[in-house]
């Protein structure tokens, strides 16, 4: 197991070798941007999918003024999103230079807001990072799967492969997961930027829809009245708000970099914005140039052609031979590798979030615990079987997910710029420039709050109650950890007070018939035992006559010769249970004899081989358990080795 452990994960790293595991900014633009990046992937997919939703007519669209009048909307839309990524990355570069050990949500909400909007935001962010990995690994199997219509159908399988791929290799390190998934990060940029450059010189030389027909395509939306218009509006933003998810992971893997971190990181997050802008709002443009049409799946469990695809097909032409071929079949490819590396975002930062909330008592602290790679392991293993849960449940359907994806992002955002604003204003005396920093926060947190319940009522219906819902929820959790920690705490150092008298020990080893190891218990109680006080409990399961069963008899005929007079008790069980007696029957022991403690011990024979234990002590595990729970008793597991079958 350990040699397969070694091969799967990697050598053991020391404390001290937390230096080499420092990412450069070409490494980590691919670890914490793969996220806010392949959002270009379905963001613009979604705001023509909200569109769409608005129109009574079919789905078959070749131009945008003939059929679908209300796409003309997609780039106005576009620009707002773009323009709200532009202050929120002059935000978060704020946070990422006033918090360089880490100036995610929960951090700042933390400093500057108070514990409930601390676990808030936490709360939002974790649901964010479970949500996706589930959107951007079933996003890319989408993508493959409209190149490759023999994979169709098998999303679900695809999806959960996938995620079990991403999850092992960052159990080898955030470091080692950055340096395999930068290929499909540079890979997809280079590819979309190219698509766009084909797609630019095609409408310059006359290639989709003119300029008139998509003046034509606005000048359609007129037809709605003013609310209806703005209510379309709304709806459509909200949905390619989701191009915006990932942007404060920079902030939160601030540590994450090498040295100078705080400057490594806010060269990233600036990096990050520009690529994000670019191909999003080029998507967008193009998309509407060519008239590309997108409708959600009416049935949950297919999985529609993706708008990325479509446009591909557009742009390069005829892809069944050729260049044209070439080129849409490695954008699909890469679109499908970068949306799985997306994950890779919410792998890095879902752990150190619930490491940081688990040291703060909120969450269990086992969270806090580093693995052999200097990774949070079971941060990683907890977000890998929620999300898979995820995917199953839903189908690996994008369209389901994607609803509940933006507004815990958007809560989080409001919740950091808010806090950034508490924090300048404290600053003031010391900080020359606090005002224009604060106005600057300011701004993030009006316009990401605005966002915030924009999405909550859009897409309330859709599925976003539900986050409304979770995160109260998850509130109320965290904080009943925490007042259990403060309990325990308390407690325990209560208990140092307390004047603990010597008490006499009653010793009880279990036995089921004669062996070494028994032997070797009943030496190990007469060592430990009081003035002689030790026993021998045996379980008998009499027969349909009342009378000791033939092991019983063998085990009393055996005892004087074996067990130098220790005593020898049986118990009857005509039910037939064997952990059930021994519990009353201690208990009854306690009851009689309250000055006592009472030492169980139980004679356990360990096999060579970790799947042969499989087949042995589970009474003993049973017991073990049951006992635990009781008060003034110990058990002591007495092994004895067996020779391994196999050297």
């Amino acid at each position: 197991m350990a040699t397969f452990r070694r091969f799967l994960l990697g050598q053991r790293l020391a404390s001290g070798d937390s230096s080499h595991t420092k990412v450069s900014n070409v490494i980590g633009l691919s670890v914490f941007s793969s996220d806010a990046l392949s959002s270009v992937a379905y963001a613009t997919q979604e705001i023509m999918a909200s569109l769409s939703s608005n129109l009574h007519t079919a789905a078959a669209a070749v131009t945008v003024a003939a059929v679908h009048p209300l796409f003309g909307l997609s780039v106005p839309v576009a620009l707002g999103i773009v323009g709200l990524l532009a202050i929120l990355g002059v935000s978060y570069r704020q946070t990422i230079l006033a918090y360089p050990t880490g100036g995610g949500a929960y951090i700042v909400a933390k400093s500057n807001l108070g514990e409930l909007a601390a676990l808030v935001a936490g709360s939002s962010l974790l649901l964010d990072y479970i949500l996706t990995v589930s959107v951007s690994v079933s996003s890319g199997v989408a993508a493959i799967t409209a190149a490759f219509p023999l994979l169709d159908g098998h999303n679900v399988s695809l999806t959960l492969f996938a995620i079990v791929f991403i999850a092992l290799a960052n159990l080898r390190g955030v470091k080692e997961s950055g340096a395999l998934f930068a290929i499909p990060t540079y890979g997809f940029v280079a590819l979309m930027l190219i698509l766009l450059g084909v797609g630019t010189v095609r409408t310059m030389v006359g290639g989709g829809p003119t300029p008139v027909q998509a003046q034509q395509a606005l000048e359609h939306t007129q037809h709605f009245g003013g609310l209806a218009l703005v209510w379309i509006f709304m709806r459509a933003y909200s949905a390619g708000c989701t191009a915006l998810t990932g942007v404060e992971a920079v902030s939160n893997g601030v540590q994450a970099f090498k040295d100078p971190a705080e400057h490594n990181a806010s060269k990233t997050l600036v990096y990050m914005v520009l690529l994000l802008g670019v191909m999003f709002l080029g998507i967008t443009l193009l998309s509407q140039r060519f008239g590309i049409a997108y409708q959600h799946s009416t049935d949950p469990s297919v999985v529609a052609e993706t708008l990325l695809s479509k446009l591909a097909k557009a742009i390069y032409g005829d892809v069944s031979h050729g260049l044209p071929k070439l080129m849409y079949y490695l954008t699909q490819t890469f679109t499908f590798a970068i949306l799985v590396v997306a994950a890779n975002t919410a792998y890095a930062d879902f752990p150190r979030l619930a490491a940081l909330m688990g040291r703060d008592n909120y969450l269990p602290r086992q969270f806090a615990s580093q693995g052999d790679r200097l990774v949070f392991s079971n941060g990683i293993l907890i977000l890998t079987a929620v999300s898979c849960f995820l995917v199953w449940i839903l189908h690996a359907n994008t369209d389901l997910l994607l609803p509940l994806y933006a507004l815990g992002v958007f809560t989080g955002f409001t919740i950091s710029q808010a806090g950034m604003v508490v924090h300048w204003l404290r600053l003031k005396t010391s900080e020359p420039r606090w005002l224009s920093k604060a106005l600057i926060n300011g701004v993030g947190m009006a316009a990401s709050g605005i966002v915030m319940v924009d999405i909550a009522i859009t897409k309330f219906a859709h599925g976003a109650w539900l986050v409304v819902v979770l995160i109260p929820m998850m509130v109320w959790l965290f904080l009943q950890i925490h007042r259990h920690y403060i309990r325990v705490k308390s407690i325990l150092a209560a208990s140092r007070a307390e004047f603990l008298p010597h008490r006499r020990n009653r010793v009880v080893v279990l036995v089921s018939g004669i062996h070494s190891g028994v032997v070797q218990a009943l030496n190990y109680a007469k060592v430990i035992a009081d003035h002689g006080e030790v026993e021998a409990i045996t379980v008998d399961f009499p027969d349909e006559h009342g009378r000791e069963s033939a092991a019983l008899e063998r085990l009393r005929s055996d005892w004087p010769r074996y067990c130098e007079g220790i005593p020898l008790r049986a118990i009857r069980s005509p039910y037939r249970k064997i952990v059930e007696p021994i519990v009353d029957e201690l208990d009854r022991m306690r009851r009689v004899e309250p000055e006592y403690t009472i030492t169980v011990i139980l004679p356990e024979f360990v096999t060579g081989h970790w799947w042969a234990n499989l087949l042995h002590n589970q009474t003993a595990w049973r017991i073990k358990g049951t006992l635990l729970m009781k008060p003034k008793t110990v058990v002591i597991s007495i092994p004895y080795h067996l020779e391994p079958i196999i050297e």
